[in-house]
């Protein structure tokens, strides 16, 4: 769920881009291995939580950019229903000193 928080703060991102952002808030507690990270990635979009489309980058890669769905996107009921997983998630990072 850390992903989906990731994603409504910094706007649309691609993968490597929230593995560094969970390092980042997480002051290197936390690493996201790609085997972990991509699979949820793929799971969260077939849930209807967020969408991914391929972009070329400005150095002429291609990315699968993430966004997350809308609020009046059925999904989002559903993602609502958790969001006591990211108050968790939130948690959890601030009592790491």
């Amino acid at each position: 769920m850390l992903t989906l928080t990731i994603l409504s703060r910094r706007g649309p991102t691609h993968g490597y881009g929230i593995a560094n952002a969970i390092q980042e808030i997480s002051e290197e507690a936390l690493r996201v291995d790609e085997g972990s990270l991509y699979p949820a990635l793929h799971r969260m979009e077939e849930a209807g939580w967020i969408t991914a489309e391929w972009t070329i980058t400005e150095n002429k890669r291609r990315a699968r950019i993430y966004r997350r769905r809308k609020r009046n996107h059925p999904a989002h009921g559903r993602l609502h229903a958790g969001r006591g997983v990211l108050e968790a998630d939130r948690i959890a990072l601030r009592v790491q000193d």
